[in-house]
């Protein structure tokens, strides 16, 4: 199924609310999201960012409104054609049994094999690709369960990757990664949004790394309330300060900017006593 049209955002929310008991994590989002962006999802722990990417995924359940892709509602969708157009990166990924780094990249070609379900030699070709993407390709024969947590969490990139939907969905895609892989995947990120359609969200914690590579946010106030658009209009040091319950201040040197926090205030030191020469 693909009603979609050239003024059809991939991604829309639609008066979406999301409740967690009697907390509203999300109060009547209407939302889209289009081609070419980059959209970061940021707010406090408990804001609510795991619940929201689910339910964009079609995962979770709404308490009103509903999501949309290429103009159709989530329930409206085959899971197989739904997961040709969107593919999902969940915060945790646990391995039951032995297999190779290549053969668990492969499992996100199902969407797209046909007949007896055998790869194709376009699946391995895929598969390669995106290993190659994020410089796993020397893990192509390793055991995933011998990988540690940060090479487990690009692996597992590497699959939503290879699964080539225009619409990635990724929970803390970043976590247990180092700064020089956080800034290479989000960096190969880039490269793939620019390829014909495509459209990213992910949820992230690093306030300055979505200032540099998101181009839009959805800041979440752990209230039901929201601010979304243009990444620098929306991850502010007020905005930021008001959702993260921390004063914060942007500081700038060059053409470079950071959202620190604030230096707390109180009484000066005392003076240390002199010591008598």
């Amino acid at each position: 199924m693909n009603h979609a049209t050239h003024d059809t955002p991939i991604l829309a929310a639609r008066a979406l609310t999301l409740r967690a008991g009697a907390r509203t994590l999300v109060e009547s989002l209407t939302l889209s999201f289009g081609a070419g962006e980059i959209w970061c999802v940021a707010g406090a722990n408990g804001a609510g960012k795991t619940t929201l990417i689910g339910a964009l995924a079609g995962l979770r359940t709404s308490a009103a409104g509903h999501v949309e892709i290429d103009g159709c509602a989530l329930a409206d969708w085959a899971p197989v054609k739904l997961a040709q157009r969107r593919a999902l990166m969940p915060q945790d990924v646990h391995d039951a049994f032995n297999a190779s780094v290549l053969d668990i990249v492969l499992l996100n070609r199902y969407p797209h094999l046909a007949g007896w379900g055998w790869e194709r030699d376009e699946d391995r070709t895929a598969a390669h690709a995106a290993l190659a993407a994020l410089g796993l390709e020397a893990l192509a024969a390793r055991d995933v369960l011998s990988l540690s947590g940060g090479e487990r969490q690009r692996v597992a990139l590497a699959a939503v990757l290879c699964q080539d939907a225009p619409l990635l969905l990724l929970d803390e895609p970043l976590s247990h990664l180092d700064l020089h892989h956080q800034i290479a995947c989000l960096e190969a990120l880039v490269r793939w949004v620019r390829v014909e359609a495509r459209t990213i969200v992910f949820s992230c914690h690093d306030l300055n790394l979505a200032r540099r590579y998101a181009t839009h946010a959805l800041l979440l106030d752990s209230r039901g309330g929201f601010y979304a658009g243009p990444v620098g209009e929306v991850l502010t040091p007020d905005r930021a300060s008001d959702a993260f319950g921390h004063p914060l201040v942007l500081i700038r040197e060059g053409a470079h900017e950071a959202l620190v926090p604030a230096l707390a205030r109180g009484p000066a030191p005392e003076a240390s006593p002199r010591r008598p020469a």
